[in-house]
């Protein structure tokens, strides 16, 4: 049984009952009439957060060491923050300016996007890549 067996399985023993969810509305909205208005909590037991913080930190040193995800995935990954992606941002600017180019930027908000994701294909990729369940 490998490591990431022994996490998956720790996982589905903790993470896959029931849970208590808190409904927090956000500070200084103008409006609570729509779903964004509000904030949900999720209560988890010391164990289960401490369990959770292990696996994720172990996924993505694996995914990080071996080369899995792209270098300029500045988002959610320890070390890597908003200000890098920012400078990076200003960096390619710059350089299109400095070759004479028009740079324009396109941003998309993916923040909904895990939510809706198929878990089931998602569980299949990272087996393909060598994740064993």
């Amino acid at each position: 049984m490998g490591v990431f067996s022994h996490y998956y399985h720790l996982f589905n023993q903790n993470f896959t009952g029931r849970r208590n969810t808190v409904i927090i509305p956000k500070p200084q909205k103008l409006s609570y009439n729509t779903p964004k208005s509000f904030r949900p909590i999720i209560l988890l037991n010391t164990l289960d957060k401490l369990i959770k913080k292990t696996i994720s930190r172990r996924l993505q040193h694996h995914t990080i060491r071996n080369n899995y995800l792209h270098p300029n995935q500045l988002g959610g990954i320890q070390q890597r923050s908003t200000t890098d992606a920012g400078i990076y941002l200003s960096h390619l600017v710059h350089a299109g300016w400095t070759k004479g180019l028009h740079t324009s930027i396109v941003a998309f908000d993916i923040a909904q996007f895990f939510p809706l994701l198929n878990h089931d294909i998602l569980t299949s990729c990272i087996t393909k890549v060598g994740f064993s369940l």
